[in-house]
């Protein structure tokens, strides 16, 4: 008799692998299928931040001048395919209202419930999963390069005071009491305290997915893109033959949208492209944290692989060819900063945040198919959020009340 699994996740980076971990935590039979390894996607390349003080989401600026310098196609910032642009203009359209001051305000608020869960929820699996090691405690760094920039985060700051955050204005000279190595001209920083980063974020997310296996959980190899409600369930194809489930999470990431659409639904997600690439660091220099230049666009992260520097958003259509432009502008600024030395990899990576214009993630359940969960679109916070997003998921899937309310991230939102 063919066996028929409680739970089957679909997607193992962060939110899948958290999301699988969890269900089998409840004690479900459970099986995580990915075309890859675990954290061999999005989930590896991000800047290794558990942003727990997160308010508000990556905007896309609103005045002039400022959207023309983006235009130039010229930033570390931000890059753009001119062919992707017929494909994604209504969602940039959408984006760009999202970044209004006001909307801003409005999704912190709607996601703060969210990443105050993140810090404890990702130090929770971390002691199950024995992934300890990778974590740091000491919080991050937002640099600024001029005063009028630092002075510009005071509507935030006033927010993250009225949530009790930890979100500390520094001076130059503080700065560089936490972190000596920088150099170079700069007005000062913010220190987010309220906040984990880790050495290794696909280090990580593979902790994780074999702690699901440890506790006994299967991963399996698999085409997402073949999964079928059936009479059971669901079904999905894999290299060990077709696997049955009562319910599925799609935790696709980007390639999410084209699986729902065989079900019928339309969401709108766009892959936020980035890059990244680890340096050694010449001499003796260090960083004991991650620092995001914030008036260029991009992160230098302490890795165990090196100094990984990040780059910002490129939009481009999900599976174009690399242009890693960005990078190369990044590493210039970052001179001005940090003493970076040769690259490690021979080649950038390259990954695609799946974005929604209103910068909130899908979680929920579908509206006409009973037994399929939604649970991405989580754009910069996948990551972050990959634990706090699990709980909250399946405690809606055993018919628990939630701790936080997920009628703001269900995909009706979208008509």
């Amino acid at each position: 008799m063919t066996e028929i699994h409680d739970v089957l996740v679909l997607g193992a980076g962060m939110v899948g692998a958290s999301a699988a971990l969890e269900a089998r935590r409840r004690g479900l039979s459970t099986v995580l299928v990915d075309r890859r390894g675990a954290g061999e996607e999005t989930s590896y390349g991000n800047a290794g931040v558990v942003d727990g003080g997160n308010l508000y989401p990556v905007a896309m600026p609103r005045d002039l001048p400022s959207l023309f310098k983006h235009a130039l196609n010229r930033q570390a910032a931000s890059h753009y395919h001119p062919s992707a642009l017929p494909r994604v203009a209504g969602w940039m359209f959408d984006y760009w209202r999202w970044s209004a001051p006001d909307k801003l305000e409005e999704t912190a608020r709607v996601m703060r419930p969210f990443f105050a869960e993140a810090v404890a929820s990702h130090r929770e699996f971390a002691k199950l999963a024995g992934a300890e090691r990778y974590f740091r405690q000491d919080g991050w760094l937002e640099l600024y390069r001029t005063q009028q920039s630092l002075d510009g985060q005071a509507r935030r700051q006033r927010l993250a005071r009225e949530y009790g955050l930890r979100s500390v204005t520094l001076s130059k000279g503080e700065t560089l009491e936490l972190e000596p190595h920088l150099k170079g001209n700069f007005a000062g920083a913010i220190w987010q305290q309220d906040a984990d980063t880790v050495s290794s974020p696909g280090g990580v997310t593979k902790a994780y997915a074999e702690a699901f296996v440890a506790a006994g959980g299967r991963f399996a190899k698999g085409d997402a893109m073949t999964l079928a409600k059936v009479p059971e369930g669901f079904a999905v194809e894999t290299a060990d033959g077709r696997i049955l489930a009562r319910q599925v999470v799609v935790a696709l990431g980007i390639w999410s949208a084209d699986l729902i659409a065989k079900f019928g639904y339309s969401v709108p997600l766009t892959a936020k492209r980035g890059y990244h690439r680890h340096y050694q660091p010449k001499g003796n220099a260090f960083l004991t944290r991650q620092v995001c230049d914030e008036d260029v666009g991009y992160c230098l992260c302490p890795m165990e692989q090196g100094i990984r520097l990040t780059t910002g958003i490129e939009i481009a259509m999900p599976d174009a060819p690399k242009t890693p432009v960005q990078l190369e502008r990044a590493l210039r600024a970052a001179g001005d900063l940090f003493d970076l030395g040769e690259p490690v990899e021979a080649e950038p990576w390259m990954g695609r945040r799946p974005a929604t214009p209103d910068s909130r993630p899908v979680i929920g359940a579908a509206p006409r198919h009973e037994g399929l969960w939604f649970a991405f679109g989580h754009g910069h916070w996948g990551f972050t959020l990959g634990p706090a997003t699990a709980k909250a998921l399946l405690a809606a899937m055993a018919g628990e009340a939630p701790r936080i309310d997920l009628k703001p991230y269900r995909i009706e939102r979208f008509g």
